[in-house]
């Protein structure tokens, strides 16, 4: 299989985890606004707590994107993953913020 293949493997691949863990987070943030503290709650909390620690294991990088990195020279943000480049370079900064929100959000509702 020629590298270009792979590249586009990986990149289809990352783009559909990217896409699995916006379900999480913004299901996190609907359960968390509408007062749903429930198990799918904390399960989408351990999928981004393993993500996070994945990342800081990897200095800040994902895991696909050292294997796209095998296929591709590209010095572009979005090399790895079908996004605008403007969001694959924001997009941990972006997400990080909601996930903020969500958790102020959860803890004001285990409060009230």
């Amino acid at each position: 299989m020629q590298s270009s293949t792979k590249l586009v493997l990986v990149k289809l691949a990352h783009t559909l985890v990217w896409l699995s863990f916006n379900f999480v987070i913004f299901y996190m943030l609907y359960a968390a606004s509408v007062n749903k503290l429930d198990g799918w709650l904390l399960l989408g909390y351990g999928i981004i707590c393993m993500e996070g620690i994945i990342l800081l294991l990897l200095r800040s990088v994902c895991p696909i994107t050292i294997l796209a990195r095998k296929y591709s020279t590209s010095t572009k943000d979005n090399f790895d993953i079908y996004l605008p480049n403007w969001l694959a370079k924001n997009n941990k900064l972006i997400y990080t913020c909601i996930l903020v929100v969500i958790i102020f959000i959860t803890l004001y509702q285990f409060l009230i």
